[in-house]
């Protein structure tokens, strides 16, 4: 595919616009496989998704690939492979959306997507710094209760994203708590959905290969993330408790703590 556009959301991160039939059918939480020509190919989710068959990566400039691909102009070519995995599934009703970081990648279309069914949308967006927040503007297009946390208090309320979710969550009900982000901060959402009762839904991310759950590469407990999620349920996340939020694999294998 001939990158279309490209859009600097942050100092570190860039938005690139594709035409891809495929990729326009995608749901929203679903990733693809991008290859950077004689560099290397990295599985990212999709920032975008369109009818009209225009799709977005965002991609945050974080290794070689990422480096390269940041490198690339409009009229380059990239390889897109996908989409593959389970996105996320549409709830109806009162829903929470937590995002920290590059989380509000797979986030923000499946905004879109429940701005359309849904009665209402509370979105937490959380980062370092205000120069590290995305997607503001097209958020508050689509959701009209928007809250926003940094660490260093430069934008919002100072602090934990996941503190804001417990205030919020210890005065309203919701039927359904959506997140991405690092993995600690999804498992502390994880424990508050518990908590109080509210089902959940999270978007991982591990060390993918083939993307298409043959090479194992992604594995957590008995789950393959590429094939079985990347999408997981909360009874899902159960099972993988002495797992989830406390340890990843690299890329040989080896089991490290997060």
């Amino acid at each position: 595919m001939r990158i279309q556009e490209i859009r600097e959301e942050n100092p570190k991160v860039k938005t690139f616009v594709f035409h891809d039939k495929h990729c326009a059918e995608a749901n929203s939480g679903q990733f693809v496989m991008v290859w950077i020509p004689r560099v290397d190919e990295v599985p990212m989710s999709l920032s975008s998704v369109s009818s009209n068959g225009f799709s977005s990566i965002t991609v945050a400039e974080v290794g070689e690939a990422t480096q390269t691909l940041h490198e690339r102009k409009i009229g380059d070519v990239i390889g897109i492979r996908g989409p593959y995995g389970k996105g996320f599934v549409l709830t109806s009703g009162t829903v929470m959306i937590v995002g920290g970081g590059t989380g509000l990648v797979p986030l923000m279309p499946l905004a879109e997507s429940l701005a359309k069914i849904s009665a209402k949308i509370s979105f937490l967006a959380g980062a370092k710094s205000r120069n590290e927040l995305l997607f503001l503007d097209r958020i508050k297009k689509v959701v009209s209760k928007v809250d926003v946390t940094t660490e260093d208090g430069s934008q919002g309320a100072k602090g934990l994203v996941t503190d804001l979710a417990e205030q919020i969550l210890k005065k309203e009900k919701f039927d359904m708590i959506y997140a991405c982000g690092p993995e600690k901060m999804m498992l502390e959402m994880f424990l508050l959905a518990e908590q109080y009762n509210t089902p959940f839904q999270a978007s991982l991310e591990r060390y993918i290969r083939c993307g298409i759950g043959i090479c194992g590469s992604c594995c957590m407990g008995e789950y393959r993330i590429c094939k079985d999620g990347p999408v997981f349920s909360g009874g899902q996340l159960r099972k993988v408790k002495d797992e989830f939020g406390l340890f990843k694999r690299e890329a040989d294998g080896r089991k490290v703590s997060l």
